[in-house]
């Protein structure tokens, strides 16, 4: 496929309600396919809610009872991947079409991870990329992905492939990403800083890639009221002002970036632009010095157990 529309949904998930977060991004993936689009992009922790604002009780060296009991509450809003939430979204990309990258919450066994998975159509779930390296406090409510969860799937559209906020930061994680042949470079996010575009821009320019990033418009009323909240508690207070964003390969802005409120941003994808802008800039071929420097990918899984049952038997 030459062209298309695509779409960065910049809309406030349910953080208390993770079924209903899933029945409203169906209700957007099938309102962007009325529009045309066939790819659209969530922002991040869309389903399982993004906790802006809370501490979990946790000052150095102390995890206080309530913390732990907002843990708890946490965890079990987070969803697992057998669960209803997917099977609403691989509904409304089957009936649509519609390729989908959306952010969750992942709950896997006693750990939660900070996820980005990706819908293709009648075929439903096809993989999920989960964030590498969460930032400051996230550190203490979420996993840390491993090298085996960093894909770019082959599509119609075009190499798809998502690295979810502060990880746009880490440069051998984007080469990775290059290498891959990206072109649809989806970045969910909860950075709603002045910041956050130009360094979408430089993704752009760096990757020759379009970039997709979509980030939460949401207020402290969206949150229950037993949110603790380090920017106060009234209902009004934007804790995320969205910003998304869709950007060209060679870092021109075609839609956004947004700071009104809830919206859903489109753009049309010349995928030409992908080998225009290759011409002269081709971070990981001709532009490339593997003489000089050269990058080393571990994408094996790592388990912390494993059973010698599931090792063949040497002959």
């Amino acid at each position: 496929m030459k062209s298309f529309k695509a779409a960065v949904a910049q809309t406030a998930s349910n953080p208390a309600d993770a079924l209903a977060s899933a029945g409203k991004a169906a209700a957007i993936i099938r309102e962007a396919a009325g529009e045309g689009a066939k790819l659209i992009v969530f922002p991040e922790a869309f389903l399982g809610g993004y906790p802006k604002g809370a501490s979990f009780g946790a000052p150095i060296g102390i995890r206080k009872p309530e913390g732990r009991e907002a843990f708890r509450d946490y965890y079990e809003r987070a969803i697992d991947l057998d669960g209803e939430e997917v099977a609403l979204i691989a509904e409304a990309t089957a009936e649509t079409g519609l390729f989908a990258v959306m952010g969750c919450i992942e709950r896997d066994g006693g750990t939660l991870y900070c996820t980005v998975l990706f819908f293709d159509g009648e075929k439903g779930l096809i993989g999920k990329h989960r964030k590498l390296m969460p930032t400051a406090g996230e550190r203490l409510i979420w996993g840390f992905g491993d090298g085996s969860t960093m894909p770019v799937f082959e599509t119609p559209l075009g190499r798809i492939g998502a690295v979810i906020c502060w990880e746009n930061y880490m440069p051998m994680l984007r080469m990775h990403m290059y290498n891959q042949g990206v072109s649809l470079y989806c970045a969910p996010t909860a950075d709603d800083r002045d910041t956050w575009l130009p360094s979408m821009q430089h993704i752009a320019l760096e990757g020759r890639c379009f970039v997709l990033s979509a980030c939460q418009h949401i207020t402290r009323g969206a949150f229950p009221d037993d949110h603790e909240c380090a920017l106060g508690d009234d209902p009004d207070t934007v804790l995320m002002r969205g910003g998304s964003a869709i950007v060209d390969p060679l870092g021109n802005v075609l839609a956004g970036p947004d700071f009104e409120g809830e919206t859903v941003l489109y753009a049309d994808i010349d995928m030409a632009a992908v080998a225009r802008g290759k011409y002269d800039f081709d971070v990981t071929g001709h532009y490339a010095r593997p003489d000089i420097f050269q990058l080393r990918v571990d994408d094996r899984p790592k388990r912390a157990v494993s059973n010698i049952s599931d090792e063949p038997l040497s002959e």
